[in-house]
């Protein structure tokens, strides 16, 4: 590693972007740098058939309160190229990393952002064992490690499950073109006799991203012919023997919903390499999160270095999610806030009654980051609204939300009175309407996506003539959770909808019953909850099946057996549930 050519300017606190040179391996390096050189140092790292301009945004972004540093890498804009196929190799990469960190921050390590090819290579940096003293962060969007990637690779033939051969049949349709790298003479020939020129319409059309006037860089045909050979030098040969690179470099990973390249599957099992794991999820395609989402990346990368050079460890402040629960002071509720609570995520309980959800916070802060608690009726919508605009200014906007609040009646329509019809729709229908309106504006304006999870029951699909009014309420909540993920998909955010079926919660305790006396309303509530009990599904595994939810996307979920035989039968027999629904069974 030698110094840089070009000494550095003279220090700048304005955005103005200043040029170096640095040079590596005997290449000079274009290196562009903004903002004060004091503060923190960002540095930026491109992919194909990028140059550093495909950051502009996010730079001048990030440069109103760090020092922020971007390349051009080797073989592609103002950099120079290497002679040969070998000096693509991963390792001479990482060295030019390496060297621009050096030369812009000698005596503080960088965090280090990536995308694509910039984060295939950036991995081979961070897993080098003296990572740890150059680089305090690592942000990675769009470009897995190719190690964990051979990993990945070999578990998945070992193990030809469905799910993973369906994984491997997905991820290879969508990596055509790195096969097609790797036959001479054609794909070079393709981008100098057209793609290079169609560029700007193909991320137009596919990426929706907006043609501006600096970016695709005049020098695309040129860069993109030469970065084949980053495919040709690296695939094969790491991908076929996968080395074990593990790092101790705090890493924060935005995956991208819609990127057409990178699955979202790729990442699973990461955290066996990288023990200091943040997941973060981002709606946008491979290349509009740079160019049209630019703001929002920025800020996410701006929260992950602020948590870093502040000393909090990711146990402290959590994996960067947000988590809401309504009813969280019992029951389901308390047992999905410390679900989340112990797999890392920040949350927040509301419940009618606030000593149990101060008691759940309580809870939740002993195995994760700090919970808070609120009291809330969700039946009141501008209750509702009041807290959402309070969640996002005290704790943010946030990633999942869990409409778990409700009420249990039992009665015949004939029986149940108009004020028991609207107690049980305000709190069962009307509360999750409230919730999924207040908290889907905040995910669908921020723009990163989310999960809503809406809580039914196995009654949506089972009726009973005893239970009517319930019935219809979770029945109704079913439909409205279809509906909103028709809806809510163009935003990037999921919706479950969790049956649980006969769990053992308090609910029984304090379920109304129509045409009852006081005396007879306690026996009867005494009577369910015994029968409950001795049913003895925790609440637990129902938390469990609701972070499922939340990971995989599932859109319905029932839980327990009962639940999933109805389910089962209401598609195969219809008929014969309404039969069973003449049954006087509460």
């Amino acid at each position: 590693m030698t110094p840089p050519t070009t000494p550095p300017r003279a220090p700048s606190t304005t955005s103005a972007v200043r040029r170096r040179t640095v040079h590596s391996g005997g290449l000079p390096l274009a290196v562009f740098e903004q903002g004060d050189p004091q503060a923190p140092t960002v540095l930026l790292v491109h992919g194909y058939p990028d140059t550093h301009t495909v950051w502009d945004d996010i730079a001048a972004d990030l440069a109103r309160d760090h020092h922020v540093v971007r390349y051009d890498v080797r073989g592609a804009g103002e950099s120079a190229a290497p002679a040969d196929r070998d000096g693509y190799r991963l390792e001479r990469l990482a060295d030019d990393l390496f060297a621009v960190a050096e030369a812009v921050s000698p005596d503080r390590p960088v965090h280090l952002v990536a995308h694509d090819w910039g984060s295939i290579q950036s991995w081979e940096a961070v897993t080098d064992p003296s990572a740890r003293h150059r680089i305090a962060s690592y942000t990675t969007l769009s470009g897995p490690s190719l190690d964990h990637m051979g990993h990945w690779l070999r578990h998945r033939l070992r193990r030809p499950t469905p799910r993973h051969l369906g994984q491997l049949l997905h991820q290879g349709l969508h990596s055509w073109y790195i096969t097609a790298f790797h036959l001479p003479y054609l794909a070079p020939a393709v981008w100098r006799l057209g793609l290079a020129r169609a560029w700007p319409r193909v991320l137009r059309d596919l990426e929706h991203v907006t043609p501006r006037a600096d970016h695709p860089q005049r020098t695309l045909r040129r860069d993109a012919v030469r970065g084949i050979e980053l495919y040709r030098a690296n695939f094969r040969p790491t991908m076929g023997s996968p080395r074990e690179r593990r790092t101790d470099v705090p890493v924060q990973l935005i995956t991208l919903t819609r990127d057409r390249y990178v699955g979202t599957y790729l990442s699973e099992g990461l955290e066996r390499w990288v023990p200091d794991l943040t997941r973060r999820t981002l709606h946008a395609g491979h290349w509009s999160a740079l160019l049209e989402k630019g703001a929002t990346v920025a800020g996410m990368v701006r929260e992950f270095t602020a948590r870093i050079e502040a000393g909090r460890s990711r146990e402290a402040d959590g994996d960067g999610r947000l988590v809401v629960v309504t009813g969280g002071g019992s029951g389901i509720g308390r047992a999905t806030a410390l679900a989340f609570a112990e797999d890392g995520a920040r949350v927040v309980v509301c419940d009618l009654d606030l000593a149990a959800a101060e008691r759940t916070a309580e809870l939740a802060s002993l195995i994760g980051p700090k919970a808070h608690a609120y009291r809330v009726d969700v039946s009141d919508g501008a209750a509702m609204d009041a807290f959402a605009q309070r969640v996002a200014a005290e704790h943010g906007v946030p990633d999942v939300m869990v409409n778990n609040a409700g009420i249990g009646h039992s009665g015949t329509f004939l029986q149940t009175t108009e004020k028991e019809w609207r107690r049980v729709l305000d709190v069962n229908l009307w509360g999750v309407i409230h919730g999924c309106r207040a908290f889907g504006t905040l995910m669908a304006d921020r723009g990163r996506g989310g999960h809503i999870v809406n809580v039914s029951s196995a009654a949506a699909y089972l009726p009973s003539k005893a239970l009517t009014a319930y019935a219809t309420s979770k029945a109704a909540v079913f439909m409205l959770s279809d509906c909103l993920r028709a809806e809510f998909v163009g935003h990037g955010i999921g919706v479950s909808t969790i049956c649980p079926g006969i769990v053992n919660t308090n609910i029984t305790r304090t379920s109304t019953f129509s045409a009852s006396t006081a005396a007879e309303q306690s026996a009867k509530q005494a009577r369910a909850a015994r029968l409950y009990a001795r049913r003895g599904f925790p609440p637990e595994k129902v938390a469990t099946a609701i972070l499922t939810a939340v990971r995989t996307g599932k859109p319905v979920v029932p839980v327990t057996p009962e639940a999933k035989a109805a389910r089962l039968l209401s598609r195969l027999s219809p008929g014969l549930l309404r039969l069973a629904a003449r049954l006087n069974v509460t």
